[in-house]
């Protein structure tokens, strides 16, 4: 994975010869996101795909993906964020995770653009209450619009009592439990049930490549659990649509785009960290998107023989803590982090035999482990296609807007 030193040292002499010299920087390769946006589409086989919006957090990002045929509308995380991309244009967001906002709420209630493009997401009906009760008085009028709901589904595995691999997301987990909540919000003036999602996280979210017991253990646990994901996804899936017309079922992840497009049942796929090609993506066994954002920071200092420190680059990602949530060092490849100080918040030292050879001043690239949130701390991309420099992009940073 990567570019070769080569190229990087290509890039680093068109970033001179454009004036570039600041750091840090974070560089959008415009080739590699494209070739990435193909690579999901021929993996999705004709399922269409919802780019899920916390995995670029660049609205000029989220509108190039959009132009092409396959993708079709945005999975936000936030009904402020939805708000705000309805505000730019956007016309298709479900929000991921319920909403208990409720200023928000309100905002939604009274922009009809909005009630017509943003769908909520619920799990229970303490959700259905709190929205209800937050738009009352906007609500007074027969025949205003409703709002748009999906239920979202639990498809975590488990196979024993006490045995759980999945996120602890939402409490419905049986077609039942499904239906009952769909006829509470059938039942309720000023609410519409028009979709539903289905998030296999510990298929689309577990790395596999690892050729390790645990790698084989997990290799193991995804071909077991899809059969059951399948079933009860399908299941449910058609006893809601006995109650409701269902414009939309969503499911996978950039992690098992082949696994949820093969399923009846699933009209679209959530995708977006694949766009990026983040450092956890390296750890996968079958696809390898292309690294499209790297981040470069500067050596500032030489303290020992054999060792370089960078200004800052302490960019751990969210999860469980562990050396995976590091930056992964692109260029020089050689480089390890100082086990006694990893990537810090002020500085990163850099050990190896290519440290002996960095200069202050110089360039250390790295890619986040994650692929959206190096926008929390940038506030523009800039963007190269080929051997060219072709712009920038503000992230939501960039643009004044702090959604979490």
């Amino acid at each position: 994975m990567g570019r070769a030193g080569r190229e990087f040292r290509d890039l680093e002499s068109l970033l001179a010869r454009e004036g570039y010299h600041e750091r840090p920087l974070a560089v959008l390769d415009l080739d590699a996101f494209d070739a990435n946006a193909a690579d999901l589409a021929r993996r999705a086989a004709g399922t269409p795909l919802r780019v899920a919006s916390k995995s670029l957090r660049v609205r000029g990002l989220l509108e190039r993906v959009l132009t092409r045929p396959e993708y079709a509308g945005i999975l936000a995380f936030t009904l402020p964020e939805a708000l705000w991309l309805v505000e730019h244009g956007a016309r298709d967001v479900v929000v991921a995770y319920p909403s208990v906002e409720r200023g928000a709420l309100r905002r939604l209630a009274m922009l009809p653009e909005a009630l017509d493009a943003i769908t909520l997401m619920v799990d229970e009906t303490a959700q259905l209450e709190l929205i209800l009760d937050a738009t009352s008085d906007l609500r007074a009028r027969p025949g205003d619009r409703r709002i748009r709901l999906a239920l979202e589904l639990d498809v975590s595995y488990a196979p024993l009592p006490g045995v759980r691999f999945g996120a602890l997301r939402s409490p419905l987990r049986s077609p039942e439990q499904a239906v009952s909540l769909a006829r509470a919000v059938q039942a309720r003036p000023g609410l519409e049930l028009v979709g539903m999602m289905a998030y296999e996280g510990h298929i689309a979210g577990v790395t596999d490549a690892a050729p390790t017991a645990y790698g084989a253990a997990v290799r193991t646990m995804k071909r077991l659990s899809r059969p059951d994901i399948a079933a009860r996804r399908a299941e449910a899936v058609a006893a809601v649509g006995e109650i409701a017309d269902l414009e939309f079922v969503n499911g996978g992840g950039t992690g098992s785009i082949e696994s949820t497009a093969a399923e009846e049942a699933v009209t679209e796929i959530a995708a977006g960290s694949g766009l990026i090609g983040p450092g956890l993506f390296d750890r996968y066994r079958d696809f390898a998107p292309h690294p499209a954002l790297l981040l470069g920071v500067s050596v500032v200092r030489r303290p020992a023989p054999g060792v370089a420190t960078l200004l800052g680059g302490g960019w751990i990602a969210s999860g469980v803590p562990g050396a995976d949530r590091l930056p992964t060092i692109a260029h020089p490849s050689s480089l390890t982090f100082a086990p006694q100080e990893a990537a810090g918040e002020v500085q990163t030292p850099v050990l190896g035999a290519a440290a002996e050879q960095l200069r202050v001043g110089d360039t250390v690239w790295l890619r986040h482990a994650k692929a959206g949130e190096p926008a929390e701390h940038f506030a523009s991309y800039l963007l190269v296609r080929g051997d060219e420099i072709v712009g920038f992009h503000p992230t939501y940073r960039g643009e004044g807007a702090v959604f979490l």
